[in-house]
């Protein structure tokens, strides 16, 4: 019984998500590979062989996977998957986009969002916004799975020796091509790996209050910045700064709240967060049901105040 994991990477490094899959993959069972497919994307390999539990790398390497183009990198898993048992994605954008494409091809079902491995074949993951815990137990012989990253331990990425194997690339498959990216630039750290997160809603009332409140506090702490998905809907913050069931789920060590309320499908994207800090007027606010500390208190006062100590 072996595992194969879908690195997430940039040809030149593994991103960080790959670390908690390889977690998830190595509790199934078994050896776990991690296959690299990209374009001059070597550094990658060595990255991926060097972390820890990894029994091997498979660098696939051709120009129609340097920009991980969701029908050729199907293609390229498709073309090895007779050799495992288990086939584990990131649900993440880009693993929640080829998973479904290799299930369907393999004719099985897919695992979606899984949070814990029960053993080989079962696996439990959230539905109704995380409220309950399905247990969900498969017989396909794959297994086609997204991991949620926040519901396992990221594995070391040092300390590994695997082997490098190079894979023999599939063809371009001419059903898509990349024609260009605009990717938001930040010194910011990228709100799904920050160890520390200050998040605005919609009590803020304004991009400027928005800016002006919780830009300092998130400066003093060197954390990413979030918003609930009102505060992004009303157009106070751009849409990938949400937190949230249709944002980002996120999981830090710290998790400062200010004027959210707590909707469920914003605590759906935040509850497993190992510190959370609640800052609302509002003492009935659903977000104090999930804090470990909260303050009743108005967020114009309380959190220049708080900067200031800081």
């Amino acid at each position: 019984m072996t595992s194969l994991v879908i690195a997430e990477h940039d040809n030149a490094s593994i991103k960080g998500a790959t670390l908690n899959t390889v977690t998830a993959a190595a509790a199934c069972g078994g050896d776990v590979h991690v296959l690299v497919a990209g374009h001059n994307a070597g550094e990658a390999a060595k990255a991926a062989a060097q972390i820890a539990g990894v029994s091997k790398v498979l660098l696939a390497d051709a120009p129609g996977l340097a920009h991980g183009l969701a029908e050729n990198v199907a293609a390229q898993v498709l073309a090895i998957a007779s050799n495992y048992s288990h086939i584990l994605f990131p649900a993440t954008a880009s693993g929640k986009n080829v998973a479904p494409r290799v299930a369907a091809a393999l004719d099985v079902a897919q695992l979606s969002d899984i949070i814990k491995v029960v053993s080989a074949d079962t696996f439990e993951r959230p539905i109704y916004a995380g409220n309950a815990i399905a247990t969900v137990q498969t017989q396909d012989a794959t297994k086609v799975i997204t991991v949620r990253t926040t519901g396992f331990d990221a594995a070391p990425a040092s300390g590994g020796s695997a082997p490098v194997e190079n894979a023999d690339a599939v063809a371009d498959s001419g059903k898509s091509s990349f024609v260009g990216s605009e990717i938001a630039k930040s010194d910011r750290p990228e709100l799904t790996a920050a160890k520390i997160i200050v998040s605005g809603g919609r009590a803020l009332g304004s991009a400027e209050k928005f800016n002006e409140v919780i830009t300092p506090l998130a400066d003093k702490l060197g954390a990413a910045i979030g918003a609930s998905r009102a505060a992004v809907d009303a157009g106070y913050a751009p849409n990938d700064l949400q937190v949230g069931q249709t944002g980002k789920i996120v999981a830090p060590q710290l998790y400062i709240a200010a004027g959210i309320s707590g909707a469920i499908q914003h605590l759906a994207g935040m509850k497993d967060s190992k510190v959370i800090v609640a800052i609302n007027k509002d003492p009935e606010a659903p977000i104090f049901s999930v804090a470990d500390y909260g303050l009743e208190a108005d967020l114009f006062t309380a959190v220049p105040e708080l900067v200031k100590a800081l």
